[in-house]
């Protein structure tokens, strides 16, 4: 990734099998972990705040298109998780959403808008708040 222009953090893990659309709009804190089969469509940023973890089969669509264009014109919008935020399995999140620190957002889940509110917890399509998580300040893995 970084060869191609991503900014990735130490002991950061992209597995093998993610797809990133521009590798150099994506933006990877330290301990990120990346799993098989994510899906980064970033036609604008992409950024991953440290800890967090995106699992596998997960999706997050930077791009769209204007239907009420006569030509469908594409437009984009930056995607930014925070910091021990975890993006659970096959969960897809929409452009100019962004994920606050420390929240989950559950497996198969459709994140259509953003989550300010940290440590906590949502699913569902769309996904909405379903709980808190406990504020783990200062940890380290």
């Amino acid at each position: 990734m970084k060869a191609f222009g991503a900014k990735v953090g130490k002991e950061a893990h992209i597995y093998s099998g993610v797809k990133v659309w521009a590798p150099w709009m994506l933006q990877v804190g330290d301990y990120v972990g990346i799993g098989d089969g994510v899906t980064i469509y970033n036609m604008d940023m992409v950024i991953v705040g440290e800890y967090a973890v995106i699992s596998q089969g997960a999706h997050l669509c930077g791009g769209s298109h204007d239907y009420n264009s006569p030509n469908f014109q594409l437009y984009a919008k930056p995607i930014v998780i925070g910091a021990h935020a975890w993006i659970c399995t096959e969960a897809f999140v929409l452009l100019g959403v962004e994920v606050a620190e420390g929240v989950v957002v559950g497996a198969r889940s459709l994140l259509t808008k953003s989550i300010t509110e940290p440590w906590t917890v949502y699913a569902g399509h769309p996904a909405r708040k379903i709980g808190n998580r406990e504020v783990h300040k200062g940890i380290s893995i």
